[in-house]
């Protein structure tokens, strides 16, 4: 009796190894889209959508977590503008399975590299023309003192983390922001809120704590699905809701590139 239940504790200690420190089987880009939005993703497309009137979330893909998260935002926020975009990122080929905690680590501090943001590029629909997104981009010690600070790296994912950053936009100027990352093991998400008014020039555009940007990235196995939505509470003249949509929407997609080259050096391509 006494071998058996030690062979009974042996069995159910490494049942429990196997279930802490196994990757998890990660949902299909199918499960979590649906077939006919992962047909479109497979082909290479980024798929936008951009609404002016009583938005709701129509990209969103079917994860608990960021479904919550972006019902609580929409509830607090009642945007008059909702700009969506997904994406998906191919793995390497070898190895093509669910995330590796090494690689969710690294991809983890390339989402923390807020630095990395200075220069990069959007196309310009007003310029027809491709123009600077952030001239300047740091994350600083606080929202008041705005003192910088080089890039945070961690050797192991927190589950949640706040920080600050000052970023100049070329468009709507200089800003304070605050980023709240969140992690699990299935996926990164982190949420923008500005923390000062933005203008385009003199032209008042976005209020204080009026816009929330939310890009949640999502382990489906081969690849990663790249969900990515700004809310806008109200734009402070009549006709610039169109104008920032536009906006918004190539400036997504700048995003999404920038965010792919920092997939790369996660996984090695």
């Amino acid at each position: 009796m006494v071998i058996i239940e030690m062979m009974k504790h042996i069995v159910f200690v490494w049942l429990l190894a196997v279930m802490v420190f196994s990757p998890l089987a990660a949902a299909s880009l199918e499960e979590l889209t649906g077939a006919e939005q992962a047909a479109e993703l497979l082909g290479g497309e980024i798929i936008t959508r951009v609404q002016l009137k009583e938005p709701r979330p129509l990209l969103i893909p079917r994860h608990p977590g960021l479904l919550r998260l972006v019902d609580d935002l929409m509830r607090s926020l009642e945007p008059g503008l909702f700009v969506e975009s997904l994406y998906r990122y191919e793995k390497p080929a070898d190895p093509a399975g669910p995330w590796t905690e090494e690689e969710r680590t690294r991809l983890y501090n390339g989402a923390l590299a807020l630095s990395s943001l200075t220069g990069i590029q959007y196309y310009s629909a007003s310029r027809k023309t491709m123009r600077t997104f952030y001239e300047y981009s740091h994350i600083i010690d606080g929202a008041s003192t705005k003192q910088p600070l080089p890039d945070p790296v961690f050797s192991e994912v927190p589950r949640e983390l706040r920080v600050y950053a000052r970023q100049k936009d070329l468009t709507f100027g200089d800003n304070i922001y605050q980023y709240d990352y969140s992690a699990d093991v299935d996926s990164l998400i982190f949420v923008q809120r500005n923390l000062s008014a933005m203008n385009v020039g003199i032209i008042p555009a976005v209020g204080k704590n009026r816009l929330h940007s939310v890009v949640a990235v999502i382990d489906a196995g081969d690849s990663l699905l790249v969900y990515a939505a700004s809310m806008v509470k109200a734009v402070s003249l009549p006709g610039m809701g169109e104008r920032i949509g536009n906006s918004f929407t190539n400036r997504a997609e700048a995003m999404l590139q920038w965010f792919s080259g920092q997939a790369d050096k996660a996984f090695g391509k």
